[in-house]
């Protein structure tokens, strides 16, 4: 077997012992066969909540485990076909089996990256908030850029995305909007996105062409499902109720339909104003509500977890975790990690893979709010 190919072989067989590791292999065999055989009890469905939740995690299982054996498969077929190539001198069957082991370790690597979304919420789906900083038109624009990033990345990965609410800018761009992202890990590959994204370019908007940096903010809590008891004492919240701005018809701007609900100890503030109907516009607030309270007691768990990142939930305006750079040269860089890209328009239209994972795994060796040297 040649030199490069035993290296590809050895990378798949590493992150095959991760793989192992991380789902404790003979404990997660043994609970699969427990929940398989519970989810044939007919009387599991007496209890919809319990059910839900039992076949989450099987399915969760089901999926880890025959990921790990269908790469384990892929690894030793593949070995089997270039030795049996080799020693018959079929340099075809070679070439096509070395092709194959290269899309195993592809998808191994890509299995890595799904162990790091191990978190308590993970799996769920996510809100995406993106506020404007300080810059009218110009942080407007570069806010309007961002949501319509964030948007393609989750088409690209196969995600739903509905608008949850927008208020535009005077001449462009957008003030701020909420887009509720729903798909398997949504909330696990978003949440490291939070903080304050910074752009550098020759503004359009300027007619002597100079160049400027504009801040827009970015905010992701995952959405609470039926498995998590957050409760409100709606004593505790202010509703307000204004009309609706922006696109929508016009029942929606000639009417009451929107829906602000502040909850006052903690001074959190959620808006819906997608929905004709200020009834469901009033439960998807409520929905936000939880979930924003909810991601903040994963914030303080975090936080007493690891001390040395206490700062990490007062994201503001200083906290920048990455530079766009479109002129004078082009470069995007992550400030935590360092991770770089020559292309801000792939990166802005979605190609956002490498920083996430980049990112999670400097979260989970406690290192993600490491210093970077910052660009200009």
């Amino acid at each position: 077997m040649r030199t490069e190919t035993q290296a590809i072989a050895d990378e798949i067989k590493q992150s095959l012992g991760l793989l192992r590791r991380h789902l404790d292999w003979d404990t997660a065999r043994k609970r699969l066969d427990e929940l398989n055989a519970r989810s044939e009890d007919p009387n599991l469905w007496n209890d919809p909540t319990k059910a839900r939740s039992l076949m989450a995690e099987r399915t969760r299982l089901d999926e880890a485990i025959g990921a790990y054996l269908r790469l384990e498969s892929g690894l030793n077929d593949n070995i089997e076909l270039i030795e049996l190539g080799e020693a018959e001198g079929d340099d075809g069957i070679v070439k096509e089996a070395e092709a194959s082991l290269k899309a195993v370790r592809e998808d191994a690597r890509k299995a890595e990256i799904e162990t790091l979304l191990s978190g308590e919420a993970d799996g769920n789906d996510a809100f995406l908030e993106v506020h404007a900083g300080a810059g009218g038109t110009e942080s407007q624009d570069w806010a309007q850029m961002l949501l319509r990033m964030y948007t393609r990345w989750a088409e690209r990965k196969g995600y739903k995305v509905d608008l949850v609410e927008r208020h535009d800018g005077e001449e462009a761009g957008i003030k701020s909007a909420t887009i509720q992202v729903k798909g398997h890990n949504a909330f696990g590959w978003l949440k490291t996105e939070s903080g304050v994204h910074r752009l550098v370019r020759i503004s359009p908007y300027d007619s002597n062409a100079r160049r400027h940096t504009s801040f827009s903010s970015v905010w992701v809590y995952p959405v609470v499902d039926d498995s998590i008891n957050i409760d409100v004492n709606e004593s505790d919240c202010r509703i307000d109720t204004y009309r609706s701005s922006g696109a929508g018809g016009q029942h929606v701007n000639t009417t009451d339909s929107a829906v602000r609900i502040t909850h006052v100890p903690t001074g959190i503030v959620v808006a819906c104003q997608n929905e004709r109907s200020q009834h469901k516009n009033r439960a998807t607030a409520w929905n936000m509500l939880r979930a924003r309270l909810y991601e903040a007691e994963l914030e303080k768990r975090e936080a007493a977890a690891q001390a040395e990142a206490a700062g990490k939930t007062d994201i503001g305006w200083g906290h920048q975790i990455r530079s766009y750079v479109l002129q004078p040269y082009q470069m995007v860089k992550d400030l935590r990690t360092g991770v770089e890209s020559p292309t801000p328009s792939g990166v802005l239209d979605g190609d956002l893979d490498e920083f996430m994972a980049a990112a999670l795994a400097a979260r989970v060796k406690g290192g993600a709010d490491a210093p970077v040297e910052d660009i200009d």
